[in-house]
């Protein structure tokens, strides 16, 4: 029989899910339970969540600044890989995951605890990038995972344990879902979202106005890349956090950044998120038109290629895995030469390319124009066609014989 764990590390948020876990965790192995919140820009809702904690049972609580980190070292390397899964979501919940599970496991160590337990379901994706960071950092810490071990299988049997045990229930009739949010992004999923055909109501959006609430008059922007990374906006040179919150201020006033999406998830079945990501999806937008002007073709083809492999990487948990490092290394190559200036327009929940320049551009207007040149011969490309075409004349010599 297992020996019960004398000290664990709860990765705490103070929603409905963990603070019944953490009491669930006291009550069911008589341990001492340590809570841990990341703080990756969720604002407001951190204000709370000490003092919820230790009445909820919590002997400490560590509540950790990881935004600079968050940004600068998760944000955007996934950003410079152009990462988006199933051809929507630009990944703001997943790419979190690791960086909570590891600082999680810093606190286990420091604590001397012998477990760490999250709060992800057995149904949903977290549980498996939680799990996967804990292995690839600490295999030696014993994992548990409540959702996966207690009799409380909905979340209207954890709310009647909540209101048993004196536990706030941040989940009401007035936003009956559930929300996961940081810097990057904020999602929405569960309740009345587990209708696909339902449209989610206006009220439910925190950081992007409804598009046609949105100023009638179009907001251009310009931003800065060096290396692939944004380092400027409107010509005004910010630290990652400054930069993204910038961002997330202009594409909110203008709708931009709105994702409905039914994905599939890890363990096999579909489900429904909805996301908002102004910020980001400001910056991909506008990277890849950078991308456009200054990188070769066939590592631009290759790269995209490699995308969906990638974003698959990071939304299934493999953040910390050997093949998710060493393509991580192709991509940062890649983005070697992706410097210059890209504007955008935001529009009513829209964002068009105005403009792009670069030091390292590869776009030659000598070769590119339509009007007379003294540096392409035209004639070249005949030769080009033929021997492109010869297989498939060949192929219809033989069909026709």
């Amino acid at each position: 029989m297992t020996a019960k764990p004398g000290k664990v590390v709860l990765a705490y948020s103070g929603g409905l899910d963990t603070s019944v876990i953490l009491r669930w965790l006291i009550e069911t192995y008589r341990c001492e339970v340590v809570a841990y919140c990341a703080d990756l820009g969720q604002g407001e809702e951190l204000l709370a969540v000490r003092d919820k904690a230790v009445r909820t049972g919590a002997s400490s609580v560590h509540i950790v600044d990881l935004r600079e980190e968050f940004v600068r070292d998760f944000v955007f390397p996934m950003l410079r890989a152009n990462a988006v899964y199933e051809g929507a979501y630009l990944l703001g919940t997943s790419i979190a995951r690791p960086l909570i599970a590891r600082a999680q496991v810093e606190i286990a160590l420091k604590e001397h605890a012998d477990a760490v337990a999250h709060g992800a379901t057995g149904k949903g994706n977290d549980q498996v990038r939680f799990e996967l960071a804990y292995a690839a950092l600490a295999p030696q810490l014993r994992v548990i995972a409540p959702w996966r071990e207690w009799d409380l299988g909905s979340r209207s049997a954890l709310v009647d344990f909540a209101r048993r045990h004196d536990i706030p229930v941040p989940v009401t009739a007035e936003r009956p879902y559930s929300t996961d949010r940081n810097l990057f992004h904020i999602s929405y999923e569960g309740g009345i979202l587990e209708d696909p055909w339902a449209e989610p109501p206006e009220k439910m959006f925190l950081l992007t106005r409804a598009p046609e609430d949105a100023p009638d008059v179009p907001r251009f922007v310009e931003l800065d890349f060096e290396a692939g990374d944004p380092v400027a906006v409107d010509g005004q040179r910010l630290g990652p956090v400054a930069l993204l919150e910038r961002l997330n201020r202009l594409g909110g006033e203008h709708g931009v950044g709105r994702v409905d999406l039914v994905e599939n998830r890890f363990v096999g079945m579909k489900s429904r998120g909805v996301y908002e990501t102004p910020g980001g999806t400001i910056l991909h937008v506008g990277r890849r038109a950078l991308e456009g002007l200054t990188l070769d073709r066939e590592v631009l083809h290759l790269r995209d290629a490699l995308v969906p492999q990638y974003a698959q990487m990071i939304y299934y948990g493999f953040w910390f895995a050997p093949e998710r490092l060493a393509l991580q290394g192709l991509m940062d190559d890649c983005q070697q030469d992706v410097t210059g200036t890209v504007r955008v327009k935001l529009y009513k929940g829209s964002i068009t390319v105005a403009g792009r320049r670069s030091p390292r551009s590869l776009y030659r207007s000598d070769f590119a124009t339509f009007e007379a040149d003294q540096v392409y011969r035209q004639r070249d490309a005949e030769g080009f066609i033929n021997l492109n075409a010869l297989r498939l004349k060949i192929r219809a010599l033989r069909d026709r014989a």
